[in-house]
């Protein structure tokens, strides 16, 4: 399972549902300031990536630095303590069994660590081009260019 961090839900109509999706008695946009496309799996699914400072029923650790927790009350309790750093995701990316191995083995994947700094507070808009940028690459030669397969 992987989580998208750097798409953010931007269509006016998806924000306009978004007002009035409720947890409780909080709106669900007076707890996230954004909603992000966490994948095409499962959409209807919500997943709150957050600093491994917080820990609930539920909480799936990821890293040293990262965990998870998809239960209906995270975010008022992460919005309450204020310190933790936390991204709502709707939706996650999947694979076939072994197919995300067989693809980091064929070159197909860029592999780095990354920080909570990057996670959370680097803009969506910047993280690809530092992302690249961190491993050597420059993008600009790449901007503006598409094509098909």
């Amino acid at each position: 399972m992987g989580l998208i961090i750097n798409k953010k839900f931007k269509e006016p109509n998806l924000n306009d549902l978004f007002e009035q999706l409720y947890i409780g008695d909080d709106a669900i946009t007076s707890l996230v300031p954004d909603i992000h496309f966490g994948g095409p799996v499962m959409l209807e699914r919500g997943i709150v990536l957050h600093g491994a400072g917080f820990n609930t029923e539920g909480t799936i650790s990821i890293s040293d630095e990262f965990s998870m927790t998809s239960q209906k009350t995270v975010l008022q309790e992460l919005k309450a303590q204020d310190i933790i750093p936390y991204k709502l995701m709707l939706g996650h990316a999947g694979w076939a069994a072994e197919q995300l191995e067989r693809e980091i083995e064929n070159g197909d994947w860029l592999m780095q660590s990354t920080t909570l700094d990057f996670v959370f507070n680097l803009s969506t808009d910047q993280m690809w081009r530092q992302a690249a940028g961190s491993l050597g690459m420059d993008l600009g030669s790449f901007e503006g260019v598409g094509g098909q397969a």
